[in-house]
């Protein structure tokens, strides 16, 4: 049980770590420990004695963030809301009401909230100014592009999101991001780019056709597959200092071709270990921050040197003033992640029974060539052996011979000593 009267408690935090210092009415009794930060504040609103409370600090930089009891009070009073809340695990239930509430961030990379904060139709300049960033030059969005069901086979399973655009030079971008990391993240990512330049070469024919042109091959544009790793595939763990890759397309003699295809792999779960007890120093670490983190700390930080995020965690706390709206998308996230999880395991448990049937199968080989090391051994003994033995007889006979004749010639001198003595 945990007492309050004539309890005081100092909360200190330091990089996402909480800690407690509990004094009790006796000065001379001091006493520290660490507790996981949700615990604290938990313990405290479920308590609701109206002791100690943790400063919501979002709230001081956001007014418009509810308080948990008004949250919880709509809920409780539709049917719907209430239904659908009941619905969610413990914990899910806590994740909503921490985000809605401020006690942590959003997740930004929840697709619902990622199409409504970064929407190319209705705040272009923000996916522009991300991506111009991201590919060094700059780049204008002139519209978004249905996929048309072009992505191959069902490898969108384990996508979050997907938004395919067209820059005002006719190059596209197919920007995605991954909860899960795939597999084969490099043959996907080819098959995806290939997919693009086989649509805009058939749209620039198409183009073409309808104009009465010829079609040329300088018609095609650079493609860009852009991914977004909440949690990065196995390949990339090699790599814990690099959370950004580029590809560079080159040759070994130096010749210069424009192969159109690029990729950029962005590896958030490194990037955040690697940001670990640093600050924030430019617009891209920024930009990858806010995809990232939920630590209302990060967060303060992130606004308070570059302004214009706030506006952006303005319009995530005002779509969270919509209860009904906000309980439909989070809702809507873990049906998604419940798929991802399902499709991600079923995934790794075909890539674990391949590895195995491979591992099997080379363990049968190895073990047919050793089989067959073992009978060409036995072969070439045998054939020894044989060999051997022929040599033996050989040499028996030769001495059976050579026996024979030494007897035959001992009989022919005792005849002939015989004959010498008679005489």
């Amino acid at each position: 049980m945990l007492i309050l009267l004539n309890l005081y408690v100092i909360i200190i935090s330091s990089h996402g770590s909480i800690y407690a210092a509990v004094v009790s009415g006796r000065p001379a009794v001091l006493s520290f420990r660490r507790f996981p930060f949700e615990a604290i504040i938990r313990k405290w609103q479920k308590l609701n004695t109206g002791g100690i409370f943790m400063e919501n600090r979002l709230r001081n930089y956001f007014p418009l963030i509810r308080e948990r009891k008004e949250v919880l009070k709509e809920i409780d009073e539709s049917s719907g809301l209430k239904a659908l809340f009941q619905s969610w695990t413990p914990e899910r239930q806590e994740e909503f009401l921490d985000f809605c509430t401020g006690m942590k961030g959003v997740k930004i990379l929840y697709d619902s909230f990622f199409k409504e904060i970064m929407s190319p139709e209705y705040t272009p300049g923000r996916l522009n100014h991300f991506l111009s960033l991201l590919l060094g030059k700059k780049v204008v969005i002139r519209q978004v592009l249905p996929n048309e069901g072009g992505r191959i086979a069902d490898e969108n399973t384990l996508l979050v999101t997907d938004i395919l655009v067209e820059f005002e030079d006719g190059s596209l971008a197919d920007v995605e991001i991954q909860k899960l990391g795939y597999a084969f993240p490099g043959e996907r990512s080819a098959c995806y780019a290939a997919d693009l330049l086989l649509r805009q070469y058939k749209r620039a024919r198409d183009k073409r056709n309808r104009e009465k042109g010829k079609f040329s091959y300088r018609d095609i544009k650079n493609v860009y597959v852009i991914v977004l790793f909440e949690k990065s595939p196995v390949e990339f763990h090699s790599m814990e200092k690099e959370y950004l890759h580029k590809s560079d397309w080159s040759f070994d003699t130096g010749l210069e071709l424009d192969l159109l295809q690029n990729f950029i792999f962005i590896t958030l779960d490194i990037f955040q270990k690697n940001m670990e007890n640093k600050s924030i120093e430019n617009e891209l670490e920024a930009w990858l921050m806010f995809y990232s983190t939920q630590d209302p700390e990060r967060i303060i930080e992130l606004i308070n040197k570059y302004p214009m995020f706030r506006q952006m965690y303005g319009d995530v706390y005002e779509v969270c003033r919509n209860m009904e709206k906000v309980m439909g998308m989070f809702s809507e996230e873990l049906r998604e992640m419940d798929r991802n999880t399902v499709q991600y395991m079923i995934d790794e448990t075909k890539t674990t029974i391949d590895a195995q049937a491979a591992a099997l199968e080379e363990e049968k080989k190895r073990h047919e060539e050793e089989k067959k090391r073992y009978e060409e051994e036995k072969k070439r003994r045998e054939k020894e052996k044989k060999r051997h033995e022929e040599e033996m007889q050989e040499l028996i006979a030769a001495q059976t011979a050579a026996l024979d004749k030494a007897m035959k010639r001992i009989e022919e001198l005792e005849r002939k000593n015989g004959s010498d003595s008679i005489k």
